[in-house]
């Protein structure tokens, strides 16, 4: 391989890396992983079926709120 490709591998990962950390750093401050009280309430239910039924539950009151 030669080195302009090497070169452009690095460069292009860099990027890449460097993008990747822009968006990780506005999910942060966005609020993107700020959801504490669903994982509380999911320590209340044992089975799949229930956790599924809570999180139509969610979208339904998500759906309210917005309108």
């Amino acid at each position: 391989m030669s080195s302009w490709v090497v070169m452009l591998m690095l460069g292009v990962s860099l990027c890449m890396g460097f993008l990747g950390l822009v968006a990780f750093l506005w999910g942060l401050r966005s609020g993107q992983f700020d959801d504490k009280e669903k994982m509380m309430r999911g320590v209340l239910f044992d089975n799949v079926s229930d956790l599924n039924n809570m999180a139509k539950q969610d979208k339904k009151d998500k759906k309210h709120e917005n309108l």
